[in-house]
């Protein structure tokens, strides 16, 4: 530490003073919990062989195993830890930006050819059969046509 304790001409107020600290901090002794140290080295076996287990499943484990604790401490050591359950992300499914887009090629065929850059539109509509929740799904095709004067 940068207070020199055996230094007799300068105080340790006035050594901690001049290095802006409190001097509380340089009588600070952190506390070591050893059972919280047991529980991370269990974590971590169990993470080795289940990286798949998120915290909740981690806490059936260690309570299993003779540990009583709970979620939200398994959940701050882990977070401690730097660990979490391997499971799919979001967003999985967005293309990558420098994937080709391919055009509609059935609402493209529809379309007169005066008419290809998608100005047309698909309605889909909906009716209600017989049978409750289900519905018959079918698309209208609009086309907007614009007189033309020349």
């Amino acid at each position: 530490m940068l207070i020199d304790h055996a230094n007799k001409s300068i105080t340790i107020t006035r050594q901690a003073e001049l290095l802006g600290i409190a001097r509380s901090t340089v009588y600070y002794e952190p506390v070591v919990d050893l059972y919280g140290l047991e529980l991370m080295r269990f974590i971590d076996e169990q993470y080795t062989k289940t990286p798949f287990y998120g915290f909740r499943r981690m806490t059936v484990s260690l309570n299993r195993n003779g540990y009583l604790v709970n979620r939200k401490r398994v959940q701050r050591l882990m977070r401690l830890m730097g660990i979490e359950a391997i499971y799919p992300k979001p967003n999985l499914s967005k293309p990558h930006p420098n994937n080709k887009i391919y055009p509609y090629l059935l609402f493209v065929a529809f379309l007169p050819a005066s008419r290809s850059r998608g100005e047309g539109l698909f309605a889909p509509t909906y009716k209600r059969l017989a049978q409750p929740f289900l519905q018959w799904i079918y698309f209208d095709i609009f086309f907007q046509f614009k007189e033309t004067t020349n």
